[in-house]
């Protein structure tokens, strides 16, 4: 099971965008990454393609190491650990690890 998930509101904790919070947009497993909404903005020189692109200069939301965001709880709103136990139904939940709720 996942730690962060699409969805998730995150705070970062390391980089150039220390404290922002966003939104995750998508989350690459293999390479840990994740792509936070206005988070990481590069601008990128792009050239024009047969009716697919625009060209010119666009900005975009670059991945970053998931190592480097921390989970908002929806309870408390702190960037809180993310810990995991069974419910009553069987099912593995995630669990704030400041204030023990559950996050899913």
């Amino acid at each position: 099971m996942q730690r962060i998930k699409t969805g998730d509101t995150v705070e970062v904790i390391a980089g150039k965008d220390k404290g922002e919070r966003g939104e995750v947009l998508r989350v690459d497993n293999k390479a840990t990454r994740v792509v936070v909404e206005r988070v990481n903005v590069v601008k990128k020189h792009q050239r024009a393609q047969q009716n697919v692109r625009q060209a010119g200069i666009i900005e975009f939301e670059a991945p970053i190491h998931a190592s480097n965001v921390m989970l908002v709880c929806t309870q408390c709103s702190q960037k809180t650990r993310v810990g995991f136990r069974v419910n009553e139904e069987g099912r593995k939940v995630r669990v704030c690890k400041k204030c023990k709720a559950d996050i899913d």
